[in-house]
């Protein structure tokens, strides 16, 4: 049975789509500002890039890939560049997890009270180390380094603990409260507390946004090897400068192969952390 309605009920109109006082309407007006500013102001010439004679253009130089390169000598040459971009990969992500760990405790604030006195500071190391690129960090230890994969792996390691540390820092900042208060009550210091209440909350979020990184850092150290960082990139920079697109094809297939496993191993592997 229906329940009679109020008589004083009042029906509410829904809000109108732009409102002066709304802090979100006003970031979003600025938003669309500045995209139609980006479109004014660079110089995109659709209609060349749309035109037949690019489409033709485009078709001439595909064809160049076929067919690709696919002798036992070179397939092997491309699995060993592989694995090197692999384990490039792997190691950097490694070394930044560690150390983004270690740069996220003091540029969090762990509980309400805390003074945090390093967190501004060590938030700006973050912030300088994300903010140059890999193939910066690359070009820059390749003169102490010298031409590798060891040179890739710093320069891998060093921008991803930027990023990584930044994002472990609001992990922790964002973890419930509760049991981390539970402890403090018991005079637990600060160390104890973050093993045993806020790190278990936070690692499989820390485990997530690590792999996501390392998803991240294959396709990133692919492209260090244009500056002599090793991996298949290295062999991509070389193939195609002499232009030996055949080679380049096959190169092409080998990271796109292992980008697509990288992938599904790490969406797997944060299904069963999140499950």
């Amino acid at each position: 049975m229906n329940k009679p309605h109020a008589a004083n009920e009042v029906y509410r109109l829904p809000p109108p789509l732009f409102n002066a006082r709304c802090r979100a309407c006003w970031f979003m007006a600025a938003l669309v500002v500045l995209i139609v500013v980006s479109f004014w102001s660079l110089d995109l010439q659709w209609a060349q890039f749309l035109s037949l004679d690019a489409a033709r253009s485009m078709g001439r130089f595909l064809a160049e890939f076929f067919p690709p390169d696919l002798s036992t000598e070179f397939v092997t040459k491309v699995a060993i560049g592989a694995w090197e971009t692999l384990a490039m990969s792997a190691l950097g992500t490694l070394l930044a997890a560690v150390v983004g760990l270690a740069l996220a405790l003091p540029a969090s604030r762990l509980h309400s009270s805390d003074a945090a006195w390093a967190r501004g500071p060590t938030r700006l190391v973050l912030n300088a180390l994300r903010s140059i690129p890999e193939l910066v960090w690359a070009a820059l230890l390749l003169i102490s380094a010298g031409l590798g994969p060891f040179a890739g792996t710093l320069a891998l390691a060093l921008h991803t603990s930027g990023v990584l540390g930044r994002l472990f820092a609001e992990a922790i900042e964002n973890a419930p409260p509760g049991p981390g208060a539970a402890l403090r009550v018991q005079g637990v210091g600060n160390g104890r507390v973050f093993l045993f209440a806020t790190l278990p909350q936070v690692l499989p979020q820390l485990m997530s946004y690590t792999l996501y990184r390392w998803e991240n850092n294959i396709r990133a150290a692919a492209v260090l090897g244009v500056v002599g960082a090793g991996g298949l990139g290295q062999l991509l920079a070389f193939h195609m400068g002499l232009f030996q697109m055949n080679k380049t094809a096959t190169i092409l297939a080998a990271m796109l192969l292992m980008v697509a496993l990288v992938d599904a191993a790490s969406h797997f592997s944060r299904r069963l952390l999140t499950s």
